[in-house]
């Protein structure tokens, strides 16, 4: 029997996605996306929810990280060969890019739950005999350089996905469009559900656009304008020729240029932030248009280290498949417990650290940890403005810093904060230990979120959509120090699950680093180095993270709201 088969009965949700982060051995994702991709996915397995999952085969990986003495990120090549982790597909569909016919075939790597569920992955691959030496590269790389590798990427995932679907045999109820990179889907099914001529009065569309709508739904990820992608009609009509009449783009699309997002705007009947803040702030960039907010989780038996796994099995069964059961840990978990999984936890962290760049690390001093994709919003060097402060803070209390995150190679930006960061690392190291860990990928962001007694996000308001690192470390029994953003500002019960930098009304630089020293120095330590004669302040915060937050923030309650809101219909 094809491998197949088994998914082939029952109308499935098609979930498009650029990029998917299946595991550490295959780098087709760059960061927060991806990984939500991947946790979706998982959830859907757990949930027995039906739905096959369509991304790039990003042969040539989302690049190794090194760094050079002075800090400077050096990108390595990271290719990956599918065949040791998918089996390939049988079909394989053209479409026209350009003046050349462009074959598509693809991957099945299948996703496993932890009850036995199996979800499908199609991993698209142009690299084909059939194909152009050109036309072989589009799915190599990430998020490849320049607008016309770009869109000739996206249309192989929008339109050569649903084709692919449909050439498998699979029956789709619901096309989910996990960011703009993917609308070009609905344009082909546009042309799907085009009315014959002879069915039209004069003036009316050829589209049937209320069914395509329907069939569609849509998840925008970013507040960051840089994020949403455009491309000029000229470049468009130079890929994609009159695939859609030029006119109709524009009324879909934008007048000025396609804009990606707006297209699925207009042809998504269910829209959605990823937070109750990001839904705000859409509404506001993209008006007129119905916004809902599901906030966005992470998979819960991912984002927990062994230790912490092995307790919650033993005193609060089931909670893996029904993470609801959390909210009971502040009275069902023993203290001594928690604390003797979480330094078990934070002793990997250490040894890693260790492993890694020879940084030694003590078990008895907290340890803060900040991990995400290095660029300018996301304020990496927050921590660091006042080194004089910061050293007058460790004098008094000492603490430890485990960093990680990579910059896009075109980010130079980002890539200016990481060697910055090396400086400060340099600067601080008679006072404070520091360590930077290359190449951040799943593994090492599962020991970060579960070996730092705090975890920092610092992002610029209204910039950060989510934030996906702060709910991993709750699930470990991290308390987080954040900007009120994101998620945060729906988990953050202060001094229960965590602490606030700053005030909702506050955005500027100088006023989020004092809020965070102050926060730091007279309210975070003073607990943490309190908790040894008083251990019960410290560790009902660590109690409150997992009551309040982990039982809340995960994916299995993400994807039952997509199930009923989204996909229901």
């Amino acid at each position: 029997m094809s491998p197949l088969e088994a998914f082939l009965h029952e109308p499935r949700v098609a979930y498009f996605s650029m990029e998917i982060a299946l595991e550490s051995a295959i780098p087709t994702y760059a960061g927060g996306l991806g990984v939500l991709a991947g946790d979706t996915v998982r959830a859907a397995a757990d949930l027995e929810l039906p739905l096959v999952a369509v991304s790039l085969v990003s042969r040539g990986g989302h690049f190794r990280q090194t760094f050079d003495e002075a800090g400077r990120q050096i990108e390595q090549p990271a290719p990956w060969e599918p065949r040791q982790h998918a089996v390939p597909l049988a079909a394989k569909v053209a479409l026209t890019l350009g003046d050349r016919e462009v074959w598509v075939g693809g991957w099945l790597y299948l996703l496993r739950g932890r009850l036995g569920g199996q979800q499908p992955v199609l991993l698209l691959d142009t690299d084909l005999e059939e194909n152009h030496p050109e036309d072989r590269r589009i799915t190599h790389e990430l998020y490849g350089d320049g607008a016309p590798y770009r869109l000739r990427q996206e249309a192989v995932l929008g339109i050569g996905g649903v084709r692919l679907l449909q050439a498998l045999g699979f029956a789709i109820r619901q096309y989910h469009m996990n960011e703009g990179h993917s609308a070009l889907l609905a344009l082909e099914l546009l042309h799907r559900h085009a009315h014959r001529p002879e069915e039209l009065r004069p003036g009316e569309s050829p589209y049937n656009v209320p069914r395509v709508r329907g069939l569609c739904c849509f998840t925008t990820h970013t507040p960051v304008e840089a994020g949403h992608d455009r491309f000029g009609y000229d470049l468009v009509q130079q890929v994609l020729d009159d695939f859609i009449p030029l006119a109709v783009l524009k009324q879909l699309g934008g007048e000025d240029a396609l804009n990606m997002t707006r297209l699925a705007l207009n042809l998504s009947e269910y829209v959605n932030g990823v937070a109750q803040r990001h839904a705000e702030v859409s509404r506001r960039m993209f008006p007129g248009y119905r916004v809902h907010a599901v906030t966005n989780g992470v998979h819960p038996h991912t984002w927990t280290a062994p230790p912490l796994r092995a307790l919650y099995d033993r005193y609060l069964p089931g909670w893996c498949h029904e993470p609801e059961l959390l909210v009971r840990a502040d009275c069902c978990i023993p203290t001594a417990a928690l604390l003797d999984a979480h330094a078990e936890a934070k002793q990997a962290l250490i040894e890693q650290v260790h492993r890694a760049v020879g940084v030694t690390l003590h078990p008895r001093v907290p340890i803060l940890g900040f991990a995400r994709r290095m660029t300018a919003y996301k304020r990496p060097d927050l921590l660091f403005t006042d080194l004089q402060r910061l050293r007058a803070i460790a004098a008094e209390r000492s603490f430890q810093v485990v960093l990680a995150g990579k910059a896009h190679p075109h980010d130079q930006g980002g890539k200016q904060l990481i060697e910055l960061l090396h400086r400060h690392i340099r600067e601080l190291a008679d006072v404070i230990p520091i360590a930077y860990l290359p190449d951040y990928d799943l593994d090492t962001a599962l020991l970060m979120v579960s070996g730092s007694d705090l975890w920092l996000n610092t992002p610029l308001p209204p910039l950060e959509a989510s934030g996906t690192s702060g709910m991993k470390a709750a699930f470990n029994g991290v308390p987080s120090l954040s900007v009120l953003d994101g998620w945060w500002v729906e988990g953050c019960i202060e001094g229960v699950t965590g602490w606030a930098v700053g005030t909702p009304a506050e955005t500027g630089h100088d006023g989020h680093a004092a809020a965070l020293y102050e926060k730091l120095e007279h309210t975070v330590l003073p607990l943490y180095y309190g908790y040894e004669t008083t251990p019960g302040g410290w560790v009902k915060v660590m109690q409150g993270a997992i009551a309040k937050n982990a039982s809340f923030f995960n994916s299995h309650r993400m994807m039952r709201r997509y199930a009923t809101e989204a996909y229901i219909n």
